[in-house]
């Protein structure tokens, strides 16, 4: 009898899935398609994703070999130092994975696009902020870099579970525009309502960009070859179980919303629009690889828009060719609209792909169906949500929480080592 039985369909499942292994479950994969990822899949060759949006006619020859490419419907990057990479490590998948570093990480101001600054050498030389401004955003790197709730010298009269991150931004008098592109292209929050909570997470999120960038220079984030399809097929490789049909009893389900619509609500929706390229994107020193955060006020919104862009340099399209993927959280009735001034950052567009997608909880927590349901994926473009979740469901399966610093099986740390 197995003791879990996990759906592979999105990306939760599969990483959850090898982590439960590894602490001793006995776990049986199923899969209903045909490809890894359900709805997180990497489709290839192209013109299964004209066919998948429903498009009549076939790539044009200007598209290049069509098995050249692997596209990911929800797109999202690694951080270099975060909690997937982790867990990667944890269950030694990173034999059967790849990796490149992402080469930028830019935020949106007034219209146009600039390098996220995360250094004091670089808040001292972006044109984000006036001068006044860099010297007032450097001492507040320079606060954050030396924090330590443990330590009172590094904190500065800040108590970290009471000072919110509105009373630290005024501390260091940081103007609209610094507050947007910390909060949302550094500290990676949704929305604003991070301002008046304790500033001690902020603070976390934003050592961890630091922490990642510092590891390989170019940007936090990483991306493996061939796509994010790889990811679930190396947990499948990893559990080495290949059936064909099975009738299984098991003591614990896990899978995502839709096997289990009975025990879910939904919160919301995510519009995505996939972008074919034929260019990198403009004012991004013509990298081959980006993230782009639009902060939700400048575009008069409650929620962030995120872009990410991959090439043919990550083999998941033709030579010469990009994809970009801008999303954000539906807040109206015309969700393409809202995407537009992502959109006017990727032109002239080859061919786009649109879809909604309906965003899911969990009603049941499983204590008593013993049913353990992922979250929908949000409109994010990293995996730092995502890996909540698969904490969350682990607590929830295992009763206990999922604890990095007690990790037995830690081996030499040489991730991604090669693209330094």
């Amino acid at each position: 009898m197995f003791k879990c039985l996990s759906s592979d369909d999105n990306r939760q499942e599969c990483i959850l899935s090898g982590i439960l292994s590894v602490n001793g479950k006995k776990v049986l994969h199923m899969e209903r398609n045909s490809y890894y990822g359900g709805e997180s899949a990497s489709i290839t060759p192209l013109d299964e994703l004209y066919k998948r949006f429903n498009i009549p006619e076939h790539p044009p020859e200007s598209m290049g070999r069509n098995r050249d490419w692997n596209v990911d419907l929800i797109p999202k990057f690694l951080m270099a130092n975060g909690q997937l990479v982790k867990m990667l490590l944890y269950t030694e998948v990173t034999r059967y994975l790849d990796f490149k570093v992402v080469e930028g990480s830019y935020v949106y101001k007034g219209g146009k696009i600039y390098k996220v600054p995360s250094t004091e050498a670089e808040a001292m030389a972006s044109k984000l902020m006036a001068l006044l401004e860099k010297n007032r955003f450097r001492k507040f790197l320079a606060f954050v870099a030396a924090f330590d709730e443990s330590d009172p010298k590094t904190c500065k009269d800040v108590e970290p579970s009471r000072t919110t991150m509105r009373d630290i931004y005024q501390m260091f008098e940081l103007g609209q525009d610094v507050i947007d592109f910390t909060g949302h292209a550094l500290a990676l929050h949704l929305t604003d309502e991070y301002l008046d909570q304790p500033c001690q997470e902020t603070i976390n999120r934003i050592k961890l960009y630091s922490e990642s960038l510092s590891r390989y220079g170019k940007s936090p984030y990483l991306y493996p070859l061939y796509g994010l399809g790889e990811l679930p097929q190396g947990f499948a490789r990893y559990l080495c179980v290949y059936l064909l049909f099975v009738v299984a009893r098991c003591k614990q389900v896990i899978c995502e919303p839709s096997y289990a619509p009975d025990h879910v609500r939904k919160l919301g929706q995510v519009v995505r629009v996939i972008c074919i390229l034929s260019h990198p994107i403009i004012n991004t020193e013509n990298a081959n690889s980006c993230q782009i955060i639009i902060p939700q006020n400048q575009v008069n919104r409650n929620s962030d828009i995120y872009v990410c862009m991959i090439s043919f340099a990550h083999n998941v399209a033709a030579q010469g060719k990009y994809v970009a993927i801008a999303s954000t959280t539906v807040e109206t009735k015309d969700p393409a609209k809202e995407v537009q001034p992502a959109l006017d950052l990727l032109e002239p567009i080859d061919q786009k792909f649109l879809s909604v997608c309906d965003i899911y909880e969990p009603s049941d927590l499983g204590e008593e169906s013993q049913i353990f349901i992922s979250r929908s994926y949000d409109a994010t473009t990293h995996f730092e949500t995502t890996c909540q979740d698969i904490k969350d469901i682990y607590k929830r399966v295992m009763g206990v929480e999922f604890d990095f610093e007690e990790v037995k099986r830690k081996k030499n740390d040489t991730f991604g080592e090669e693209d330094k």
